[in-house]
């Protein structure tokens, strides 16, 4: 990895802990994002030439502060305002705490951040816009691929969301805690989104992008330690430790995807299992059952099985039954139509996954291809499963995955499968 791929990292881990700043001392959500992703800019465009400074997140506020004060300057009816307010701010409070320090738990501003970008007044698509590019660290474009939607489109998405929120009184600050339990179907669902984008990349030449899934996993973890009795949470935060334990084994050196049959079970992380294992049990016991709850107790069937041939396929095939009762979804059937035909034959498998030919957000993508071409692999049905393997490889956007595909593709065709 490059010094500018680095660089990058940094802007991305720094840019939630900017905005909050700037708005807990401001206010003006809308306007503060504006200022940090042109501090942002600044910076990647700056540091690699002239040098990192030392303090980066002091830059970046002291950055941001300037351009959104000028941003204020320019609101004709708030100008005397805004100019005081920024007269009066001490000048040591434009600095951060030095690189090292910590902060106290209660100032993560981050979280606070979080449930104001998933306000009521905005829709699910634009709360989670809004979640990725401001605390996600996702540029626009980043956010329109995963989307599938062209930039323009999604720019204009973003800003109408902060300005919804500004019309409908968002305010930067812990919500109470009857709106907290409002706005945290949204809150997981989004911190669910961003983990994803960071396990499996939908585009680019990573498989991985850490950075996104570690957030994710820090942000869940905040959000348990503030609602610890919430049985969804901690199977969030479980799902995500349980996927993630398999990182290190899921691709090759060289980065190629390795599939979960195929990969080397020592090299999964032991002490990340044991503890998401806890957690789904703990919250199975004592909560409600949700949807986190049980994906992370198949999670959990596949972690702890030894070798491929120990899992307990008729367990996941129960528990996608009853996920799917529960919060159906053209993914859940996707996936229990692989445990069934692990239980009941590939064709049991194939006949489910027909059910999915005309679901409008399945139909066209890759994942239903490289479902159907694995089931059809598994059929001894060679030459159509080379070709679902093509067609998937099509529609992949990640080139891992894209290799993978066409990897499969060409041993089928070779007779080497």
């Amino acid at each position: 990895m490059g010094a500018p791929e680095r660089t990058e990292d940094l802007l991305r881990s720094l840019a939630p802990q900017v905005i909050g700043a700037l708005v807990r001392r401001y206010g003006h959500f809308d306007l503060a994002e504006d200022a940090v992703q042109e501090a942002l800019l600044a910076a990647a465009l700056q540091w690699p030439a002239a040098g990192r400074p030392d303090n980066p997140r002091g830059w970046l506020i002291k950055v941001g502060a300037r351009r959104l004060t000028d941003l204020l300057r320019s609101e004709e009816a708030r100008r005397r305002r805004e100019e005081k307010a920024y007269a009066l701010t001490p000048r040591d409070e434009f600095h951060a705490p030095a690189p090292g320090e910590s902060r106290a738990p209660g100032a993560d501003d981050t979280l606070t951040l979080l449930f104001l970008c998933c306000h009521p007044a905005l829709t699910p698509a634009a709360q989670t816009a809004l979640t990725l590019r401001a605390v996600g660290g996702l540029t626009t474009a980043e956010i329109a691929r995963a989307y599938l939607v062209p930039e323009p489109t999604m720019a204009q998405r973003i800003t109408r969301a902060k300005q919804r929120v500004r019309e409908a009184g968002g305010r930067f600050r812990q919500p109470a805690p009857e709106d907290r339990a409002a706005r945290l179907d949204a809150v997981l669902q989004v911190l669910y989104l961003i983990f994803n984008e960071g396990y499996t990349a939908t585009s680019g030449s990573r498989l991985h992008r850490v950075e996104l899934s570690q957030e994710a996993v820090r942000l869940t973890r905040a959000l348990h330690a503030l609602l610890p009795e919430d049985g969804e949470v901690a199977g969030l935060l479980a799902l995500m430790l349980l996927t993630d334990a398999r990182r290190a084994a899921r691709t090759a050196p060289d980065g190629t995807l390795v599939p979960l049959a195929e990969q080397d079970r020592g090299a999964w992380d032991r002490k990340a299992i044991a503890e998401g294992v806890a957690l789904v049990s703990d919250a199975l016991r004592r909560a409600p059952l949700g949807p986190y709850q049980l994906q992370a107790a198949i999670a959990a069937v596949h972690d702890e099985a030894e070798r491929p041939e120990d899992t307990d396929w008729r367990e996941i095939l129960g528990l996608y039954r009853l996920l799917h009762r529960i919060a159906p979804s053209p993914v859940v059937t996707l996936n229990e139509a692989v445990a069934l035909a692990m239980v009941s034959g590939p064709r049991a498998g194939l006949d489910l996954l027909a059910t999915l030919a005309g679901d409008p957000h399945l139909a066209g993508h890759h994942r239903l291809e490289a479902t159907r071409a694995h089931l059809l692999e598994q059929a001894g049905e060679t030459e159509e499963a080379r070709a679902a393997y093509g067609r998937a490889a099509e529609r992949a956007l990640g080139l891992p995955e894209k290799r993978y595909l066409q990897t499969r593709a060409a041993r089928l065709r070779e007779g080497t499968g």
